[in-house]
């Protein structure tokens, strides 16, 4: 566990019975001689976050791009959030850089019968830029998708190479509408061409593989039955390594595990009511789904923070909503659900509704980029190590098209990318074109991906 007498190794675990517990950065692991440090264990290690929201935005309209509904009006570093669904990234526009006008060609139908599946083939083009082959059977055939080929690169480093989470329910089997599998619907993470990746929905599902919580689901089963947090399986570990750190380091460690201690009591206040009879809003949801859509994406934020601190894992692929769905977000201040809301028939008044929940949707990125930004790592924090991605495959839902396609990144992927940046794409630009240079900045040597044509400068106004 430890490099003797002079340096804290960064696979440092707490040990218990049926628990393991990694540790977020810490003093101790920076090297002491600098010699050491010039070797590969001192460099930052690179991490990515893409998730997909759907339905497009308000800004793809023509309307909305002309009251700049989702891309500021200025390109290059002096531009205006306000007007924008953007505008509570604000605080973090050093580590913002927004693509605008990217299309995503291949989630278009290419012939007759593919004409009206956007819904049921967009999911499988966002990661993986690539366009679906049309079947309800086993014959499956999309793209490895950008957070694969990441995980591909770095992520074999790490226990768990990479992990696929989603909030709404993407179990259905079988086939779903106009000739699509629902196997293209469910999954944004495409370990191959042919193989897309299961997603998990569940906190507690999450909770227990990133901190090895039991062998088995009836061990994980009798040891919540005993009502004992996850941490008191790791005191005596936790009090053997505070006394070979620091006291910054002791704060750090203390810190962490308050927070992971945080999460499980959340799980379990969710769990407890989600166990109570009381009627639930979601009640074929698993027992560790919050009824709240801010409630359940926080949690599953505080997962992902508390796994890239710990380099349990450097890659998540996080799906936010399914298409078609008509979940309303009470606090968006709009009745009708998501679905119908994207449906704005081109009415100016719709449309603004359509953008506020846009701007909800957006409105909740700020609390995992500050987790990330609070968080130390090798040369500054996580956020200046991570880039985390945030876009649809769709442009102006009302029509279906992939137009003017909403995309934005935050984050330097460890200086790589300078940030406060609106990088305006000529008209056409493929969105696998940032993609592309998404996966370079992140140190994959690749010279394509799905469609591009070249990859988008993240550093320059014009794309």
């Amino acid at each position: 566990m430890f490099i003797t007498g002079r340096h804290l190794h960064r696979r440092t675990v707490l040990k218990g019975i049926g628990a393991t517990i990694a540790l977020p950065f810490l003093d101790a692991m920076s090297p002491a001689g600098r010699a050491w440090a010039q070797g590969a264990s001192a460099r930052p290690k690179l991490r990515l976050i893409a998730m997909e929201i759907v339905h497009g935005a308000a800004g793809s309209t023509a309307f909305g791009l002309k009251k700049n509904l989702w891309s500021p009006a200025a390109t290059g570093s002096g531009f205006d959030l306000s007007p924008t669904s953007l505008a509570a990234l604000e605080p973090y526009r050093n580590y913002l850089t927004v693509v605008s006008h990217t299309d995503v060609r291949n989630a278009e139908a290419f012939v007759p019968p593919e004409i009206g599946g956007d819904h049921f083939r967009s999911a499988a083009v966002f990661l993986t830029q690539s366009h679906p082959h049309q079947t309800q059977g086993s014959d499956l055939h999309a793209g490895t998708s950008l957070d694969q080929i990441c995980a591909k690169q770095f992520g074999q480093d790490t226990p768990i190479p990479s992990m696929q989470l989603c909030i709404e329910n993407v179990d259905q089997s079988g086939g779903c509408f106009y000739g699509y599998s629902c196997a293209y619907t469910d999954s944004i993470s495409w370990a191959s061409p042919s193989e897309p990746l299961p997603m998990i929905r569940d906190p507690r599902a999450v909770f227990d593989q990133l901190f090895g919580v039991g062998a088995t689901p009836a061990a994980r089963a009798a040891r919540r039955r005993k009502d004992r947090s996850i941490l008191d399986w790791v005191s005596a570990s936790v009090g053997q390594l505070k006394s070979t750190i620091g006291a910054a380091d002791r704060a750090r460690l203390d810190d962490y595990l308050e927070d992971v201690r945080e999460i499980e009591r959340r799980i379990q206040k969710v769990e407890a009511f989600n166990s109570s009879g009381e009627q639930r809003e979601l009640p074929s949801a698993p027992n560790g789904v919050p009824d709240s859509y801010d409630e359940h994406v926080k949690l599953m934020f505080d997962l992902q923070a508390a796994a890239l601190a710990a380099d349990v894992t450097r890659v998540f692929a996080f799906k936010l909503s399914r298409d078609v769905s008509n979940r309303v977000y009470p606090g968006t201040g709009v009745t009708t659900g998501f679905h119908i809301a994207s449906h704005h028939a081109d009415r100016e008044e719709r449309i603004l509704d359509l953008a506020k929940i846009n701007a909800y949707h957006v409105g909740l990125i700020p609390y995992l980029l500050e987790k990330l930004k609070n968080a130390p790592d090798v040369d500054g924090s996580l956020l200046d190590n991570t880039v985390v991605v945030y876009g649809s495959p769709m442009g102006n839902p009302n029509v279906h098209n992939h137009k003017r396609c909403p995309l934005v990144i935050a984050g330097h992927a460890g200086g790589q990318i300078k940030g406060n940046m609106h990088v305006k794409a000529p008209d056409g630009t493929p969105m696998a074109n940032a993609m592309l240079a998404v996966a370079q900045k992140l140190g994959v040597n690749i010279d394509s991906f799905g469609d591009s044509t070249g990859a988008v400068d993240l550093n320059r106004a014009e794309g």
